[in-house]
């Protein structure tokens, strides 16, 4: 399920938030939707076909993450314009058991599960800005972004 809307918030940055749509992470099924949705993204934000493919990776990476270690969350694709430039940003939210050892899981080769722990390293490398937010307990919310031009 998808929730979209025209915003017009500008950024200390002078960046703004043009369009937000939000998508449910809860099933396989969900998980295909939103490489559907963030490859249309991509496309609508003006990026070659590699940078396409590394938002769609990060992106994928990081909602299976919470759908699998977060029992679900929720996926918010916006995208961006600042002076120069369009982007895209995504927001993962889940609300699991957070991570206990951040180091630990943005370290290749990690896993608290039987992937092959590149995610959230891997979503790190991919896009240009990351914030990772966790507590155990509290869930884990992931922002990430990737800009048309540096």
């Amino acid at each position: 399920m998808s929730d979209e809307r025209i915003l017009h918030r500008a950024r200390p940055t002078g960046t703004q938030v043009t369009v937000s749509r939000s998508y449910d992470v809860r099933s396989d099924d969900d998980l295909l939707t939103v490489r559907h949705a963030v490859r249309a993204a991509t496309v609508e934000c003006g990026f070659g076909l590699v940078d396409q493919t590394r938002v769609v990776t990060a992106a994928s990476e990081l909602a299976r993450n919470a759908y699998i270690h977060g029992g679900g969350g929720t996926l918010t694709v916006e995208l961006l314009t600042r002076p120069g430039a369009g982007g895209i940003r995504l927001v993962i939210k889940d609300e699991g058991p957070g991570i206990p050892d951040i180091a630990a899981a943005m370290t290749d080769g990690w896993t608290s599960g039987n992937g092959l722990g590149h995610g959230l390293g891997g979503a790190r490398r991919l896009m240009e800005e990351f914030h990772l937010d966790t507590r155990p307990g509290a869930g884990t919310t992931v922002t990430a972004t990737r800009w048309t031009t540096p």
